[in-house]
């Protein structure tokens, strides 16, 4: 026995420190992934709608630009046509980016020894954790959701990711509670929170437990070159996992997002406030993919225009926060029940929240 321990300990040694190589080389892949991201893109777009204040502007019915102008004269295939081109004009950065980080938050991920804990609400925390600072809409967290899920987090940590990230962002939340009463600002962050330290947990406790199993697999390397060569083989593999299923869901999304918008009548949210109308407000507010912040500037917008409360209430609590896209991804990825579950416990949370501001 004492003659073997020496080749054991060297064989672990070895393998520690080639797991080691790949995984800084693959936390290096996603700082620097991440880092061109939020300081060249993101976080100054997000301050400048911030600084825009009562100023903030949207041109598309979807987006914040337009590369295309509508007029509600022309025929509904050029309108689809153009808000999808708008849309997938305006979400080229934040979709770019999650197609390439997504992946690599899969390759870090795939070599990291344990990906979540025995309890739902500590994943949760860690979910919410991770989703706040990516600063990314509802659409670009789905393939980096994808990737997550793919290297073994756990379903609340995802779900809690994804809701964090769009609605809990500490500028996006800044801006809430600069546009609107304390009241509403309120009522949209505990819509929130219930989804994330709430649902999420009971949403995933209720999903059957699978078999795991990570798409890719990353060798020990004995050099750094052969860790070099590892992780842009692994990376590879997570990319092309994470596009094949996000990438076509994204196109479908955006010309869904795009019909149902252009399908909705623009005098709407400009009615009485009624049950009814919270309903289809709720309803199409949880479907439509929108970007970072979007749901607080056309809230806002519409408060302004003479919209009722009820109805600005309900776009805040269910605009932004999931989508078409980022529930197609998610049943594809986990489960079509755990998808439905979240638009529908969206969609009631936006209307409870539209009833009880039709009480202020």
């Amino acid at each position: 026995m004492s003659a073997q321990n020496p080749g054991m300990s060297l064989e672990m040694a070895n393998l520690g420190v080639g797991a080691w190589r790949s995984r800084t080389l693959a936390v290096l892949l996603m700082a620097v992934i991440g880092t061109v991201f939020w300081v060249d893109s993101r976080y100054p777009a997000l301050m400048k709608r911030y600084h825009a204040g009562t100023q903030v502007k949207a041109a598309g019915a979807l987006t914040f630009g337009a590369v295309y102008r509508l007029d509600r004269t022309m025929p509904l295939r050029v309108r689809v046509w153009r808000t999808t081109v708008n849309w997938l004009d305006a979400n080229r950065i934040g979709m770019t980016f999650s197609f390439l980080f997504g992946p690599a938050a899969l390759t870090f991920l795939a070599m990291v020894p344990r990906r979540r804990t025995g309890s739902k609400y500590l994943n949760t925390l860690f979910g919410a954790a991770a989703g706040m600072p990516m600063a990314v809409c509802t659409n670009c967290v789905a393939p980096i959701a994808r990737g997550f899920y793919a290297a073994g987090m756990s379903r609340e940590s995802v779900l809690a990711a994804m809701f964090a990230s769009p609605a809990l962002n500490v500028v996006v939340l800044a801006m809430t509670f600069a546009l609107f009463p304390a009241k509403v600002a309120i009522l949209k962050l505990a819509t929130v929170l219930f989804l994330i330290f709430v649902f999420a947990p009971a949403a995933a406790s209720r999903e059957e437990e699978k078999s795991y199993v990570c798409p890719i697999d990353i060798p020990v390397a004995e050099s750094w070159w052969q860790a070099i060569v590892n992780v842009a083989r692994s990376y590879g593999k997570s990319f092309w996992y994470v596009f094949r299923v996000a990438f076509p869901l994204m196109i479908l999304g955006a010309v869904l997002g795009a019909l149902v918008i252009e399908l909705l009548p623009p005098q709407t949210i400009i009615a009485q406030a009624s049950i009814g109308g919270i309903v289809l407000v709720a309803l199409v507010g949880a479907f439509l993919p929108v970007p970072m912040a979007f749901d607080v500037a056309i809230a806002y917008i519409a408060m302004t225009h003479g919209a009722p409360m009820p109805y600005v209430v309900a776009i805040l609590c269910t605009l932004g926060i999931i989508s078409v896209f980022s529930l197609s991804v998610l049943g594809k990825t986990i489960s079509w029940r755990l998808a439905g579950a979240a638009y529908a416990t969206v969609t009631a949370l936006g209307i409870v929240a539209g009833v009880i501001a039709r009480g202020w």
